[in-house]
């Protein structure tokens, strides 16, 4: 299994950083490999607390799998996890309130599978730290920007 985590500060407030995290649906902008995370209602829960994320893999395939968030807490934390598909992997990301800027770190983590999907899993997840670094970086310069989700 790895893991990586990433800490930065934004100039915004826990809240807009929140909100523009919340469905997790913003991700694309930030994270080049992954084509899209819809949104799915869950009849049972009544709401849309279940993604489904389209990554660009290795050889033109793409990745696929389907994740829940399992915790959320407005303006301090949500996480997520999947629950099919292509890749086990989890995440998190929590905002530190610090008035006018917010701390903001990502941890994800994945357990790619063994076999020729799991060598293809794992060029996907090349250098995962350099990129979630770089997706902070893309999100602070969004969300700085001002750029509508």
């Amino acid at each position: 299994m790895g893991t990586v985590a990433h800490y930065l500060e934004v100039d915004a407030s826990a809240d807009t950083c929140y909100a523009w995290w919340r469905g997790l649906t913003n991700l694309p902008q930030i994270l080049p490999d992954v084509e899209s995370v819809t949104a799915v209602t869950d009849p049972a829960a009544g709401s849309a607390e279940l993604t489904h994320w389209k990554v660009s893999g290795p050889l033109g395939k793409t990745v696929e799998w389907d994740a829940k968030i399992v915790e959320d807490v407005p303006g301090e934390k949500i996480a997520w996890a999947s629950t099919g598909g292509d890749v086990a992997n989890s995440g998190a990301v929590r905002f530190d309130d610090h008035g006018a800027t917010t701390g903001v770190e990502v941890s994800l983590a994945y357990d790619p599978p063994a076999g020729v999907l799991g060598d293809a899993i794992a060029k996907l997840f090349a250098d995962p730290q350099d990129k979630v670094e770089k997706a902070l970086a893309s999100f602070k310069s969004t969300i700085e920007a001002g750029t509508p989700a």
